[in-house]
């Protein structure tokens, strides 16, 4: 039996804490809840104290908000994935927590299926967004003149390399858009014709380019750069 993927909980408002808790705790054989925090503070020690697998995060709270959290927390504990679970649909907001290195960014109207497998596969340290996020986000990016500027967001300390000028090949293209599609490297790799270890030694050399260390900052930039379609 696989082991089970350890979560931690971080949102302000104790109904939604104790929903979510009630929903992992009915799928138990997957996923075990080790600890819930009511802010950004809280949440930080619970993970400095338990190393869970996946971080579910709230995007607004009090005191230390969920994007300061996500770069705290990629900074110090990298190998521990964050989704974002949040009401706020805002296209720069997805922006930047992709950016900072989050494995996915649902809404909360979303349904029980999708937030369960955006765990899964941010415990397997994959990128999943809902389709429907991505397509704005990259609307946005492509049509900078229909949305209101906002300042740019750095990326943390952890993802801040030095990068070589952004020029992807055209497989590297390819690769990046599945990832972007959600696809894994096995499913990237047999539609390309390739072994999983050589879509990785793409992704690396990916990330080493763009200057980030997760599928998901690597999709940030990519948009943000318009490297990828908007069909991507």
């Amino acid at each position: 039996m696989n082991r089970r993927i350890r979560v931690v909980i971080a949102d302000d408002h104790l109904l939604m804490r104790r929903g979510l808790s009630m929903t992992l705790e009915e799928v138990n054989e997957d996923f075990e809840l080790v600890g819930e925090a009511c802010d950004g503070a809280a949440v930080l020690r619970l993970v400095e104290e338990t190393q869970p697998d996946v971080v579910l995060m709230d995007i607004r709270m009090p005191g230390i908000d969920g994007l300061e959290a996500v770069e705290r927390i990629k900074t110090t504990w990298p190998q521990v994935a964050v989704v974002m679970l949040t009401t706020y649909a805002d296209d720069a907001l997805v922006l930047r927590s992709l950016k900072a290195g989050v494995c996915g960014y649902l809404l909360k109207d979303c349904d029980l299926e999708t937030l369960l497998n955006t765990l899964r596969s941010a415990a397997r340290g994959e990128t999943l967004l809902q389709p429907a996020l991505m397509a704005r986000v990259s609307q946005m990016l492509t049509h900078p003149q229909e949305t209101e500027p906002s300042p740019p967001s750095p990326l943390p300390s952890a993802q801040r390399r030095s990068a070589r000028p952004f020029e992807l090949t055209e497989r590297e293209c390819e690769i990046l858009a599945g990832v972007a599609r959600g696809e894994r490297s096995k499913e990237i790799g047999l539609r390309l014709g390739l072994t999983r270890r050589t879509v990785d030694t793409y992704l690396t050399t990916i990330f080493n380019k763009l200057g980030v260390d997760s599928r998901a900052a690597a999709v940030a930039i990519a948009l943000e750069k318009q490297l990828l379609p908007p069909s991507s």
